[in-house]
């Protein structure tokens, strides 16, 4: 007998790891997943490898090199406190890729479970739903600068201010899916044989979100960088002692007609990383929507 349970469940795995391979052939032979993965992975890895990569400390001051413009000494030029810039763009990249992925799996984590429970109980939907749409009636970026007004300056208190305005958005989405897929057979015929609600929930519903979830994911995430670095050009997100994108602009945009470099090489990290993610996000879309898949 024992035996018997180990083959079957052999079995099942052996039948699970062929079905996630073959969904991820299907998704590399997508051009925009080829192409936004690549991009953002070579990000991802600028980042990671970054204490390798730069050649100075990124907030060693020297102002005998103020203001220089790119060459042997300072790959992209100097800031006007005589920091070297590609230090800092390359620093940068570790917070606003940190910000933007932290950002992008907490809000898929609480937006899917409230989502979940205000599509599958009925009289926590208008409760929670009311709560979402005065959430998402207050524009993002003001709703983060006054909760980081009231958080204080911080990595921490940027993930959070930016979070809770995305959890809404993840909240309609799965609430949507949660609501058709409830009245499926399959579910019903799990809820007339005494399947416990949060077992159904698990088992019956939560796969049907996946999909749609990755998806939403890589938008959240693109927005997310974006939101950090206009935080941090306004002075109201990760204090100025921590180089981000967004700051680096800001002490550069007074020297902008003497020093472009300043502005331009954080801005093309900034455009490049966005469009990496906002394209693969693409490409999942075009690939996991079943009415939206064209031969690739």
């Amino acid at each position: 007998m024992t035996t018997d349970v180990s083959f079957e469940a052999g079995a099942r795995d052996e039948r699970a790891l062929s079905v996630w391979a073959a969904t991820l052939r299907f998704l590399l032979r997508n051009r925009s997943v080829q192409i936004g993965g690549g991009l953002l992975v070579l990000m991802i890895a600028i980042a990671l490898l970054a204490p390798l990569l730069w050649t100075v400390s990124p907030t060693r001051l020297d102002t005998a090199m103020r203001l220089r413009p790119p060459g042997p000494d300072a790959w992209m030029g100097t800031d006007p406190f005589g920091r070297d810039v590609y230090s800092r763009v390359i620093y940068g990249s570790r917070i606003s890729l940190l910000v933007g992925l932290t950002v992008a799996m907490t809000a898929a984590l609480v937006g899917t479970v409230l989502g979940i429970l205000a599509g599958y109980i009925r009289w926590l939907d208008g409760i929670l739903m009311r709560v979402m749409d005065g959430l998402m009636a207050i524009p993002a970026i003001l709703l983060a600068i006054a909760m980081i007004a009231v958080l204080g300056a911080g990595i921490g208190s940027v993930i959070i201010a930016i979070t809770v305005p995305e959890v809404p958005r993840v909240v309609r989405l799965v609430r949507s899916i949660v609501l058709s897929v409830r009245e499926e057979p399959y579910v019903e015929a799990a809820v007339a044989l005494g399947t416990p609600g949060h077992l159904v929930m698990v088992r019956h519903i939560l796969p049907n979100t996946i999909a749609p979830l990755l998806v939403q994911g890589t938008y959240i995430c693109a927005f997310a960088i974006l939101i950090e670095s206009i935080l941090s050009f306004l002075g109201a997100g990760v204090p100025p002692t921590i180089p981000t994108w967004g700051n680096i602009m800001a002490e550069g945009r007074i020297y902008f007609q003497i020093s472009p470099w300043n502005i331009f090489f954080p801005a093309t990290f900034l455009a490049l990383t966005i469009l990496s993610v906002n394209v693969l996000g693409d490409g999942l879309r075009d690939t996991l929507d079943p009415r939206l898949q064209r031969s690739v």
